[in-house]
């Protein structure tokens, strides 16, 4: 399915208005992680970074380029675990959640 342009500024629109809608697109993004789904994640957590903060920030808070984010987490993009948890931890820190696996 396609995303059309007004579904998409729909939800970046809300994004940027609403806490908890952010936190619930930063979670949601792990879980598929965590549940193996990675390139679902990889791609929610694209949307998250184009829905609040932009690559740019996120890089930079990284110390690296942003087309290096980008890529990571692009369809063909193979983030290392060290990566990865760095990415999320700038996120975590942003949006004043912390996430703990509960089994």
């Amino acid at each position: 399915m396609v995303l059309t342009k007004k579904f998409r500024d729909t939800v970046l629109a809300r994004a940027k208005e609403d806490s908890e809608f952010r936190k619930e697109m930063l979670t949601e993004a792990v879980n598929q992680i965590l549940s193996g789904d990675i390139e679902l994640g990889k791609t929610l957590l694209r949307d998250f970074i184009n829905a609040t903060v932009s690559f740019g920030l996120v890089a930079d808070a990284l110390g690296k380029n942003s087309k290096s984010i980008q890529r990571m987490l692009s369809p063909k993009g193979n983030p290392t675990m060290e990566n990865l948890i760095k990415l999320l931890k700038v996120l975590q820190d942003r949006e004043g959640v912390q996430f703990r696996v509960v089994s």
